[in-house]
């Protein structure tokens, strides 16, 4: 265990010297990506809504859930955050090149990584609510992670912490509250008021929302 920040050290200088050597318009794509690449999970959150309103209320109950689950795997990693108050590479580690974005001020501890615990969260909580996108989320919370200890504000150990808590994190909300969620839709799909059902959506046709019996097709 005592060679692990020595072997993050390691990393971290190996990570940043390579991306002094790429070239600027490569590190400008990176900073760029570091401090926005989150909104585009938020894109994918509003798209997940809007196809799920013609879903079952499972369907619309994950994809109301995915950022709230996102939005726990950020409290856990601050929670973390506050507990360890680790320093910042860009000041700890001896002979660092400087970051490419400013390093955070003494007090914005660095373990774990939040952006890296969102991305792994958002990359989760979209996956469990729409099928088959993991194969986008994924790489892009892989890439969100690496980026910050490219720019230079993170260890490697931060970034795959704040991932595997972000995404355990979100897993389990999304799996906990899928079921009063999902009651929650039905009595908003029932509402007599036009809002609340227009946000909720009006869920599967008449004609497909049933099988024989009365259960609804679609839920998962």
């Amino acid at each position: 265990m005592d060679n692990l920040p020595s072997l993050s050290d390691g990393l971290y200088l190996d990570i940043t010297d390579f991306a002094h050597s790429t070239p600027h318009w490569f590190q400008s794509v990176a900073e760029v990506w570091t401090e926005l690449g989150l909104l585009l999970f938020g894109v994918l959150f509003a798209a997940g809504w809007w196809r799920a309103r013609r879903g079952s209320d499972a369907a619309m109950a994950l994809a109301l859930l995915a950022p709230l689950a996102t939005a726990f795997g950020y409290v856990v990693s601050e929670g973390l955050k506050s507990l360890v108050n680790e320093e910042r590479p860009c000041r700890a580690v001896a002979g660092a090149p400087a970051s490419l974005v400013a390093c955070p001020p003494h007090g914005d501890w660095s373990f774990p990584s939040n952006h890296a615990a969102i991305a792994g969260a958002a990359a989760i909580a979209l996956a469990v609510s729409w099928r088959g996108i993991v194969w986008l989320t994924a790489p892009m919370a892989l890439l969100m992670a690496f980026s910050r200890v490219f720019v230079g504000v993170h260890y490697p150990h931060d970034v795959t912490v704040g991932l595997l808590a972000g995404a355990a994190v979100a897993f389990l909300v999304m799996k906990a509250a899928k079921r009063p969620a999902a009651s929650v839709v039905a009595a908003a799909r029932a509402s007599r008021n036009g809002a609340v059902v227009w946000c909720a959506g009006r869920g599967l046709p008449a004609h497909a929302s049933t099988r024989p019996g009365g259960v609804r097709h679609g839920a998962y």
